[in-house]
């Protein structure tokens, strides 16, 4: 079999099953389904304060931070998120898949162990198959899984926690497995992708919301999602910074982000705390999509527990998600399928997001429609 059947053969397959993805273009519908959570990837204000800054800096970074893509916008972006975050240093990264590769491949050692939520996102999971050190999961937020597996970890334990997860959009708890992770001398790597802006001063996530960021061994910030931008940033303490410079591959070896992703993160995050009203006007979209949900549709479907942007509801069945979506697309909400097996089977599901932008004539009419399929 020649290798272009073997790929046909594979692809066939997924369509068979009904777990095939595509490449689709939607316009003129209501966004239900972008990370926009904050309404600033098309912000004007921000767009224009942006531009405004990069007059008379290159249009290009022309190489990786280690030969000539360094700079003092690099190095005074990362001082500035660090004060942000109350951390010691920070480190940008192109992504946060990228910055959570580069954690998880380089920190844990041979006769170490991760220990990772089971639902945590896959870079976080690809960036420790490529460590040489042990890894356990434990189920989703179930502490007492996660201390029979502590139990079982030996040499320099690290703990793989996300603040939102992207698929139920679910906190971690965060303050009990804290206390955990200081019995058995474990080290916290969160993820605040989903938190970054939406939560805490400065928009710092979840973590510094509840107060414990100086609790936490390392976090990451992404900035593609309620910062409306691109790129990422790891948060710690300066060993860890000059050791993820001299270490981590997907540093060492990747063009470093160009000037005006760098001049987007430091914008974003001033047009953010100059409008930090933003993250109580989502907080109240939440609510009301909530409460509409539990007066119109409770009966209906089955939701996930989240008081987060993130709110999916589950239709079993790549099927019939699909065609749920369809229904609703045809009337004129954007709202995606998530298929299996990029969630368990059984548990497909409607994953809709919320934004500020959304009207509460917007989230009514979806659930309302919702209810009419």
């Amino acid at each position: 079999m020649s290798e272009s059947d073997s790929l046909e053969r594979k692809l066939a397959n997924r369509i068979t099953t009904g777990n095939d993805r595509s490449l689709t273009l939607k316009s003129g519908l209501v966004d239900f389904t972008s990370n926009d959570y904050l309404g600033l990837a098309a912000n004007k204000e921000l767009h224009n304060l942006i531009v405004d800054k990069l007059r008379g800096l290159p249009n290009g970074s022309t190489g990786s931070r280690l030969l000539s893509g360094n700079s003092n916008l690099a190095i005074d972006t990362e001082s500035y998120l660090a004060d942000l975050f109350s951390a010691e240093q920070a480190l940008l990264f192109d992504s946060g898949y990228m910055a959570n590769l580069a954690i998880f491949s380089t920190l844990p050692q041979r006769g170490d162990t991760v220990i990772y939520d089971e639902l945590s996102h896959a870079c976080i999971k690809d960036g420790i198959r490529l460590s040489l050190a042990s890894k356990m999961s434990f189920k989703h937020n179930d502490l007492q899984d996660l201390h029979k597996k502590l139990e079982r970890a030996k040499g320099t334990i690290y703990i793989a926690l996300e603040s939102i997860y992207s698929m139920d959009g679910d906190e971690c708890p965060l303050d009990v497995i804290i206390n955990l992770a200081h019995t058995f001398k474990a080290k916290i790597i969160l993820d605040e992708a989903h938190g970054t802006g939406i939560y805490g001063k400065n928009g710092g996530g979840l973590s510094m919301k509840m107060g414990l960021e100086k609790q936490l061994f390392a976090r990451i910030y992404t900035f593609g999602k309620a910062l409306g931008i691109h790129g990422a940033a790891v948060a710690g303490n300066l060993p860890l910074r000059d050791y993820l410079v001299n270490f981590a591959r997907p540093f060492i070896y990747t063009t470093a982000p160009s000037p005006y992703s760098t001049m987007a993160v430091r914008s974003a995050f001033e047009y953010l705390n100059e409008n930090i009203q933003l993250q109580n006007e989502i907080l109240q979209k939440i609510a009301f999509f909530g409460s509409e949900y539990s007066r119109l549709a409770k009966n209906n479907y089955k939701k996930t527990n989240s008081n987060h942007a993130i709110q999916s509801i589950i239709i079993p069945g790549n099927s019939r998600v699909r065609d749920a979506a369809k229904k609703l697309q045809n009337k004129g909400y954007d709202v995606r399928p998530i298929l299996s097996p990029t969630v368990a089977k059984g548990s497909e599901r409607l994953r809709i997001c919320l934004h500020t932008f959304n009207s509460r004539e917007d989230i009514s009419g979806l659930i309302h429609s919702l209810v009419g399929l």
